[in-house]
């Protein structure tokens, strides 16, 4: 079997809440708190800190908050639910699919012998941002200053996953700049118009602060359905979609489509049905 370079990307696979084991709640764990648009507390202050984070070493950026928790939303469901404890680690791995060349998916031997991901002969997706371990060693944060960079750690994954989509130069405020972003985090179209739709979502002003209860504040309009750990939520398709822009792909990979392809390892436009987010396009 031939062997797929490692992309220089995070690997798209986001992980259906439904199909997961319930977590151990036992030890030391955080209450799941959600804010109005069903967004973890603990996940959201993670988010909040990687773009004040941001802000100060690539202030040419702009990383908007919205735009980070969409990838976050898409990827694995803000951690699946805000299934993590105290610190923000996730009370069991979120991984994507074995890269061992099965379907859709591209070969990519074993690149951290299976310390970040369990596997010691192929390597897989991990933490809430989904990076694929060969990405992660290189773009790496300790945003929590414990003293270890992990992708299994929602701060830092969310650190690191800023880090990468402003490493495209652009100024993520503009459309043109946010694309290329997206693009480059999972090169396919249908991915682009998903992450733009949920961060319209949340771009309307309702996760700029946390609530000041255990209980989210009622919103004035009714927001889409917030996703508890063992939900799957299915909402209405856009009437108007959203125009995907021409970029061409960074990747190796080819695809029987038009679309571009991922910058990850799949060999199609979108996300394997093993590892398809169950989100839909969501409507305001």
């Amino acid at each position: 079997m031939e062997r797929t370079p490692i992309p220089d990307g995070a690997l798209p696979t986001s992980v259906d809440p439904a199909t997961l084991p319930a977590p151990d709640l036992d030890g030391e764990t955080t209450r799941v708190v959600l804010t109005t648009r069903g967004i973890p507390v603990v996940v959201l202050d993670a988010y909040h800190q990687a773009v004040r984070a941001l802000a100060d070493s690539r202030p040419d950026c702009h990383l908007p908050l919205p735009l980070l928790a969409a990838i976050g939303k898409v990827e694995s469901n803000h951690a699946r639910g805000g299934q993590v404890d105290t610190g923000g680690t996730t009370l069991t791995p979120i991984l994507g699919p074995v890269l061992d060349g099965a379907g859709s998916f591209a070969a990519i031997e074993d690149t951290d012998r299976g310390n970040l991901d369990g596997d010691p002969q192929w390597d897989r997706a991990v933490g809430p941002m989904q990076f694929i371990p060969g990405t992660w060693a290189r773009w790496r944060s300790d945003a929590n200053r414990d003293g270890k960079a992990d992708p299994h750690n929602v701060f830092d994954a969310a650190q690191t996953a800023g880090s990468y989509l402003c490493a495209t130069g652009g100024d993520l405020r503009t459309v043109d700049g946010a694309a290329a972003a997206i693009l480059r985090y999972n090169r396919s179209a249908k991915y682009l118009d998903l992450v733009l739709a949920w961060e319209g979502v949340y771009n309307d002003g309702a996760i700029t602060g946390l609530p000041a209860s255990a209980e989210p504040p009622a919103p004035t309009e009714a927001p889409p359905p917030s996703m508890a750990p063992t939900t799957i939520v299915v909402v209405p398709v856009p009437t108007s979609p959203v125009t995907t822009p021409s970029i061409p792909p960074t990747s190796s990979t080819t695809d029987s489509s038009s679309q571009p392809a991922p910058t990850g390892t799949t060999t199609t436009s979108e996300p394997s049905p093993s590892s398809t987010p169950s989100l839909g396009v969501p409507t305001k």
